[in-house]
């Protein structure tokens, strides 16, 4: 076997144990996690990724390693903001803490399928149209300027959603949670519960956030090597299984990084400037600075703009945001 492919074994074996002895014996118990316990799940989550990282450093080589460590970084600081969005729904659906642990655990499974299918055909695409790379990074230069100006506390509007209304309009829901079913009979019809609902919204949440991170992690790799591939699906699946245990530790906390926002906004930029003057970037800096130089850009902006929010407040708010 290739380097590569013990690396796909290795992890293919840690995914399977991670879901079956943790995410799946949790959920059976519908535990709401401590901030404790959650602590603990994110540090062992983001210990994990990192050995992880280290095994692929001895199999797959450095520039492979710090690749996936960049790539891993940007997913997870995406994490952290989708974790909001995630909060306002919770909110909204009246979800209680009971059923959240159940429906974060399909949210996430959800959300491992959807990366596969798409870092698949993104991969596949950029094989066949390398003219797409441009169009992804034009993309996220846009994005980086729309979330770098914009409050995503005023955007996103739960009921406004484009897919709680289309689930309205063709669905017959309540807003009952259906004491954790999904689906329900009122006055012998069937009708799909607010926890329907919620599930599926927070699946197609992450396809949105995907449609950002997934060309981002694109454009931290070298894609012409055989180790690109695995980068992009290992990153993307270890940030998505923490966002669990960092829901819990963070839920009270993300309204407070008032600036992530921004720290992230930089770093799409960056990169959709990086993919759209790839050639020439190529003739002056190699492949292996290129990535530590992601690395560091990544880094700073999403830990500084972390800490800038720490000891700054933004004009306006109040200390403490629900």
């Amino acid at each position: 076997m290739t380097p590569t492919q013990i690396t796909y074994l290795v992890f293919g074996i840690v995914l399977l144990l991670a879901i079956v002895f943790d995410l799946g014996l949790l959920s059976k118990k519908s535990a709401t996690l401590t901030t404790g316990q959650a602590l603990k799940q994110t540090i062992f989550w983001v210990i994990l990724a990192l050995g992880f990282g280290a095994f692929m450093w001895y199999e797959d080589g450095k520039q492979a390693a710090l690749e996936y460590v960049s790539a891993y970084l940007m997913e997870w600081s995406l994490s952290i903001d989708n974790i909001f969005v995630f909060v306002l729904i919770f909110s909204f659906f009246k979800v209680k803490e009971q059923y959240i642990p159940r429906v974060l655990l399909i949210g996430v499974l959800m959300a491992i399928l959807f990366r596969v299918v798409f870092i698949t055909l993104g991969v596949e695409l950029v094989n066949r149209f390398h003219w797409i790379l441009y169009i992804f990074g034009a993309f996220l230069v846009y994005t980086g300027f729309k979330m770098f100006t914009t409050n995503q506390e005023e955007e996103f509007d739960p009921k406004e959603s484009s897919v709680y209304l289309f689930l309205k309009k063709f669905l017959p829901i309540t807003m009952e949670d259906g004491h954790g079913k999904y689906r329900i009979k009122q006055h012998g019809k069937p009708v799909y519960t607010a926890l329907f609902v919620v599930v599926v919204m927070l699946a197609t949440t992450d396809i949105v956030f995907a449609l950002d991170s997934i060309p981002a992690v694109m454009g931290i790799v070298d894609r012409k090597s055989d180790h690109a591939a695995l980068v992009i699906y290992t990153s993307n699946v270890f940030a998505v299984l923490g966002l669990r245990s960092l829901f819990f530790l963070l839920r009270g906390a993300v309204s407070k990084f008032d600036f992530l926002q921004q720290g992230i906004a930089i770093v799409l930029v960056f990169i959709g400037i990086k993919m759209l003057g790839e050639e020439l970037i190529g003739t002056v800096i190699d492949k292996p600075s290129q990535v530590i130089l992601s690395l560091v850009v990544i880094v700073a902006c999403i830990g500084g703009s972390i800490l800038y929010s720490i000891y700054h407040k933004k004009k306006g708010t109040p200390p403490n945001r629900p």
